[in-house]
């Protein structure tokens, strides 16, 4: 897939992206691999972790219902047009709109929905946190504030304000990824590699191969002759070289599951390198350099 990034190109790389893509690898396995069991690894980018627009998040709620009149709380996101793409207005902008929140749960699973139901006198607004809270189970919850200053609570009170009981509900805690959710619906399991591990992921390192025999290529501004060397560069990575590198991100992984840390993780990768998994012995190595 060639991606032109840009506003007046094609854009840039967008969740929705990460979930065309990840349909069209589920697919693929799907037709070839279809009896295997798969995980799917990504790195732990914003873009990847991305929730439903319309996630449980007590970060904007107000405290009390909505006042007549007044709009009802709602989750801001972009306008999406029919192609798919982000709807800009006048001013290069990208324009929104406002969304309900999605219904929480209570501790017994049954659905809670934030907004007075049809019937109520105020149907349709927001109920509010102390509101929210209260069908929860929790009491005074008219006294506390909303949230702390600065969202700054104080960790040894539990109940300091409204948000952070909130924060704290576990169908607030486990929000699943729009990823997860997508995958999951097709029996696919999801792994996020921890920030800042790229050795975790060995495509980085086929980056790094394609991006050396790129810049191999003379220079050029035509862009079809850049494209093809792109290309190029990309089919240039043997499938040997992708297994290993593989292997390397696997050594680094038993590294650090024997406890290593960084610098002692690339030691020990470099010094076993020819062995399947790390031996035990390499504390005793460790110990001895130092």
């Amino acid at each position: 897939t060639l991606f032109r990034a840009g506003k007046s190109r094609d854009g840039y790389f967008t969740n929705e992206a990460i979930l065309r893509h990840a349909a069209l690898a589920m697919d693929i396995l799907d037709r070839h691999f279809g009896h295997d069991r798969h995980i799917l690894i990504f790195d732990n980018a914003t873009t990847h972790l991305k929730h439903a627009d319309n996630a449980l998040s007590a970060r904007s709620m107000p405290k009390f219902p909505t006042k007549p009149g007044n709009q009802p709380f709602g989750v801001e996101r972009g306008v999406i047009g029919d192609d798919g793409k982000p709807v800009h207005g006048p001013n290069g902008k990208v324009l929104k709109e406002k969304i309900r929140m999605a219904d929480g749960r209570f501790a017994d699973g049954t659905v809670q929905s934030f907004y007075f139901p049809e019937g109520h006198e105020h149907a349709g607004a927001f109920k509010g946190m102390a509101e929210i809270l209260k069908e929860r189970g929790f009491d005074s919850t008219d006294k506390l504030r909303a949230s702390c200053p600065g969202f700054q609570c104080n960790p040894h009170v539990e109940g300091c304000c409204c948000r952070r009981l909130l924060y704290n509900q576990p169908d607030f805690v486990d929000i699943k990824s729009n990823l997860e959710l997508a995958c999951g619906i097709h029996g696919y399991e999801v792994l996020f590699l921890p920030k800042f591990h790229c050795e975790l992921n060995f495509i980085e390192q086929c980056w790094g191969y394609a991006k050396r025999m790129y810049r191999q290529f003379p220079p050029n501004s035509s862009e079809a002759v850049l494209e093809q060397n792109m290309l190029k560069a990309l089919d240039a990575v043997p499938l040997a070289s992708m297994r290993k590198f593989a292997t390397r991100s696997l050594w680094f992984m038993d590294a650090y599951h024997k406890g290593l840390r960084g610098k002692q993780a690339a030691y020990a990768v470099k010094r076993y390198r020819g062995h399947r998994t790390l031996p035990l012995s390499i504390f005793e190595d460790l110990n001895t350099l130092n």
